[in-house]
């Protein structure tokens, strides 16, 4: 298996070194190609580090044979990569702790963006991903919503409808890794039952743990009422980010006039 391991790890870097040249190409097809490979190669090695019926351990493979821990950046892109959609740190954690054993704590997200942001500034583009803001329909950061850089503008942005939309994603793609282990961990199927009761429709008898193919049946209907909605609100946004920001500020947010204010007061 380390073998298969190292093959996938290096195909993944080859990946993201991919989507990085895509995207400052501006060419969006074969960034929206890479991405979708990276998505494959990512799930392919969470299935091979993880055991049926068991969630990731907080460590990952490393060279050789030994094995190494997951950082806290890492604990978090496995989660928003499962997610596949803007979330605040509460779920970041539920997640990684309900699927990798994760071993994150709210308070350590709180200085996460900004130390990204950081290392971005001081040299743009040197890691395969960074952990950013989602942006609003002022093009500032969303308070406490992570992203993913590796996602196209459209889903960093949100609108009115976004939150609902990224919650019921969120709980799609939740309810379908707990189908794929079959024997989901208890702490997997406890969050999909949080999730469940804000779904119309989700909920089973109360009695058991809920249904994963009823869960995202029914978030699937409620996103199919407000997905066109929520699709026009943020290409507007991400076109508008597009061609009024730059590199940071795309993935971080712009600076509002209180930001700014707050800086010459220093």
């Amino acid at each position: 298996m380390s073998d298969r391991l190292d093959d996938l790890e290096r195909r993944i870097d080859e990946l993201r070194a991919g989507v990085r040249t895509a995207m400052r190409g501006r060419d969006t097809a074969s960034a929206r190609t890479l991405r979708a490979e990276l998505r494959t190669a990512e799930r392919a090695w969470d299935a091979l580090v993880s055991t049926p019926g068991e969630p990731a351990k907080a460590a990952s493979p490393g060279r050789g044979d030994g094995l190494r821990l997951v950082t806290v950046r890492e604990q978090v892109h496995q989660a928003l990569a499962l997610l596949d959609a803007p979330a605040q740190a509460r779920l970041i954690v539920a997640v990684s702790q309900a699927f990798f054993a994760g071993t994150l704590r709210s308070a350590q997200l709180t200085s996460l963006r900004r130390d990204e942001e950081r290392s971005f500034r001081s040299s743009p583009y040197g890691r395969p991903y960074y952990l950013c803001a989602a942006l609003t329909d002022r093009l500032s950061p969303a308070r406490a919503l992570l992203t993913l850089s590796t996602w196209p503008v459209e889903r960093r942005v949100v609108g009115p409808l976004s939150p609902r939309v990224d919650f019921l994603t969120g709980a799609v793609r939740v309810a379908g890794r707990l189908e794929e282990l079959g024997e989901p961990p208890p702490e997997a199927e406890r969050l999909l039952a949080r999730m469940a009761r804000n779904i119309p429709g989700a909920g089973g008898d109360g009695l058991g743990p809920p249904d994963p193919a009823r869960v995202a049946g029914a978030a699937r209907r409620e996103l199919a009422v407000h997905a066109a909605r929520d699709a026009r609100d943020r290409q507007e946004l991400a076109g508008r980010a597009t061609s009024q920001l730059g590199d940071v500020a795309r993935l971080f947010g712009a600076a509002t006039l209180n930001t700014v204010a707050r800086s010459g007061d220093r």
